[in-house]
């Protein structure tokens, strides 16, 4: 059991790092839950071969323990020969040490290495570092042969500029949503070109009818005063622009217009105060007066320091 437990203890040292990778890169259940049934029928399938080839590996490892044994009980001799393992940690991970101030060992000094006395040992380099090397060599060379020679697979400026696209497409995907969850808490005074613009058309399109083109008021109250039958705040004006008030006559308009709509016509309401319409309604409702800003509160200990 401790062989088994040593065998699959290194095979995840190489697989460990992948499967970092793989999760830094990706975030796998979302993965998943995306997939339909037929692509996780698929990967249930390739789950249970991969279970199977596992367990096949590990009875392959348990007979060849199991006829080990057997072996050497049949012939004593092979008491004192090294086991499978044995044999393969030293040919494939760990290598042969030699003695300790051997023969071997002496003919590894490098004399021409020496300082003080002190001489260089040319110690070997274990086995599984020297594959690991050489994997790196290989993967190095197929790496540079497709991206480089046969330009197969994106380059560094190519991936760059493909993540800037998509988050481009995520950040319009949050903007559209933000957009989307404007109310009468959150709307503000939208002053863009844009905006106004856009606002400019709904209100000819939709409100005009009622408080003429240039806000003069008709069946409506004018929108050019200072004075609001329901406040001229940007939230207040949003709100009656939603909901309506519809014992006056005014319909909600949240059913036809998007709450981006909704808050570019009432920034465009607000451009109107103070403007000169042709035929002006008389005054309806209370003076609104914009909330002052508050004062910014100043520290009396600070000393201000002027050098002369």
């Amino acid at each position: 059991m401790k062989k088994l437990f040593a065998i699959f203890s290194f095979l995840s040292l190489f697989a460990s790092p992948v499967w970092a990778q793989s999760a830094e890169e990706s975030n796998w259940y979302t993965q998943l839950q995306a997939m339909d049934s037929s692509q996780i029928t698929i990967l249930a399938i390739l789950g249970v071969v991969l279970f199977v080839i596992v367990l096949l590996l590990i009875l392959m490892i348990y007979l060849m323990n199991f006829m080990s044994a057997i072996l050497k009980k049949e012939n004593p001799e092979l008491v004192n020969e090294p086991s499978w393992w044995e044999s393969f940690k030293e040919r494939f991970v760990t290598g042969k040490m030699d003695d300790v101030g051997g023969k071997a060992e002496k003919a590894k000094m490098m004399q021409d290495h020496s300082y003080d006395g002190i001489t260089e040992l040319d110690n070997f380099m274990p086995p599984w570092l020297q594959w690991v090397f050489v994997g790196t060599m290989v993967f190095a060379v197929i790496y540079f042969v497709n991206y480089t020679v046969l330009g197969n697979g994106p380059t560094g400026v190519e991936e760059y500029e493909e993540e800037l696209r998509l988050e481009a497409i995520a950040a319009e995907y949050r903007k559209a949503n933000m957009l989307a969850s404007i109310d009468e808490s959150s709307v503000v005074f939208d002053e863009s070109a844009g905006a106004l613009n856009a606002g400019k058309t709904i209100f000819q399109n939709n409100c005009a009818a009622c408080h003429a083109a240039d806000g003069g008021g008709g069946v409506g109250p004018n929108l050019t005063d200072e004075y609001w039958l329901h406040g001229g705040s940007i939230q207040e004006v949003f709100k009656v622009v939603k909901y309506g008030v519809v014992e006056k006559g005014m319909i909600p308009w949240q059913d036809q217009l998007s709450p981006e709509e909704m808050q570019q016509v009432s920034s465009f309401i607000l451009t109107l105060v103070g403007t000169t319409p042709a035929n002006p309604k008389e005054p309806q409702g209370e003076l609104f007066s914009p909330a002052a800003p508050e004062p910014t509160v100043t520290d009396s200990t600070t000393v201000v320091a002027s050098i002369e």
